[in-house]
């Protein structure tokens, strides 16, 4: 990675890590783990623990709190999320609202976003213009 970025992970790249998938998405995360560069916020990590599998996930959940950066979601965040989902919409789109306050939280902090969702593919775009 370089050491120099942190990134918020969204829950669809922490799922893969989490259960060890072999893909890219994986390979990521585990390099933004190694260089400590990952991050999440709270609707990351309570999407992570409504889907945790198993006492391995909750084990590994617990041991990645202590870690892991956790990125506020204030009400700045909240604003921007709210604009963002009501641009989503004129655009003719309708997202899932946890992908809509994830991204808003990412592009607050002005951090990239590791994701592997495609609705991330149309959310970015209309929040850089906001």
């Amino acid at each position: 990675m370089g050491g120099d970025e942190v990134r918020l992970v969204d829950t669809s790249s922490w799922v893969e890590y989490l259960r060890q998938l072999k893909s890219p998405a994986t390979d990521r995360v585990g390099s933004l783990l190694l260089d400590g560069e990952a991050a999440w916020c709270d609707m990351t990590a309570v999407e992570l623990r409504n889907g945790a599998r198993g006492d391995r996930e909750k084990r590994d959940l617990a041991e990645l709190e202590k870690e892991i950066t956790l990125l506020p979601v204030n009400a700045k965040v909240w604003q921007l999320a709210r604009k963002l989902a009501l641009a989503c919409r004129e655009a003719g789109l309708t997202l899932p609202t946890s992908d809509i306050v994830i991204a808003a939280c990412a592009t607050h902090h002005r951090l990239g976003l590791e994701h592997c969702d495609h609705h991330f593919e149309k959310i970015l775009p209309i929040a850089a213009r906001l």
